[in-house]
């Protein structure tokens, strides 16, 4: 690492203005250009340590940049992972609001809820799929806190992950009724079809990058316990989105979730 416990706290105070005020900042490499992944990794366990003091509950995990498409459009080269909150749900239909996000963007994940703690170093694709209670569909909104939504690893780990709302719905299933490789997704918006693609080009598979995300969690000291959402990673590229559009996420297998955005 090469930030200072001052520097974690003011980046991290930069980023929840950011979050919580809805505005724009640059990367926080222009700054410190040596930061390194795992000063990003202090910055957003600052940032979580301060949401959970202020009451929010902690429910899951994401993981985040695990496509070829994701990396190649946010220029990165490997995945991260970010927490999500209670607060960042919003319900299946619901209209959700823009005037608080800087750049949304919507993007098709599959959900895993898990029954049982997962573990790392070590942690297999079987082993998540052992611990799923059950998978679903879901869509992010993520929403990058810098300004162009241009960034770099150290800095959109700081970010967490782009984090901003996640809606789940469809059916859910057991991982062992479906082949959790292949699954098709269709996204919509306002009724036409912008973006298409299969589970599998989340590191071949989605459960892959569940069990990359325990993997993280163990070199940051922590473990992911029972009955944690956790999202697998957008599956096609992200699609801005503005008040007035509506989008419905059409996954195979696992019916769809829909959303409109208000201003």
């Amino acid at each position: 690492m090469t930030l200072s416990r001052e520097d974690i706290v003011r980046l991290c105070e930069r980023v929840e203005g950011a979050q919580t005020r809805a505005y724009a900042i640059p990367k926080l490499t222009d700054e410190y250009p040596a930061m390194t992944i795992a000063d990003g990794y202090a910055v957003q366990a600052e940032l979580r340590r301060r949401f959970i003091a202020q009451g929010h509950k902690l429910i899951g995990w994401k993981a985040g940049l695990t496509s070829k498409a994701k990396m190649l459009q946010m220029g990165v080269n490997v995945p991260s992972i970010g927490f999500l909150t209670d607060r960042m749900a919003r319900p299946e239909s619901s209209a959700i609001k823009t005037s608080d996000l800087v750049h949304p963007r919507v993007e098709c994940e599959v959900a895993f809820v898990t029954k049982t703690t997962l573990t790392g170093p070590g942690c297999t694709l079987q082993m998540v799929l052992d611990a799923t209670d059950y998978v679903l569909p879901a869509v992010e909104i993520i929403d990058s806190r810098f300004s162009g939504f241009k960034f770099d690893l150290p800095s959109v780990i700081a970010d967490n992950g782009s984090s901003a709302r996640y809606v789940g719905g469809g059916r859910a299933r057991y991982p062992d009724d479906i082949d959790l490789r292949t699954l098709g997704v269709v996204m919509e918006k306002n009724g036409e079809i912008v973006t298409m693609g299969a589970s599998a080009a989340v590191l071949g598979h989605p459960a892959e990058a569940i069990a990359m995300l325990v993997n993280i969690l163990a070199e940051l000291g922590e473990v992911l316990p029972a009955g944690s959402f956790v999202m697998s990673g957008g599956i096609t590229e992200a699609i801005p989105v503005k008040p007035g559009d509506s989008i419905v996420a059409r996954f195979q297998e696992l019916g769809s979730v829909s959303m409109r955005f208000i201003d």
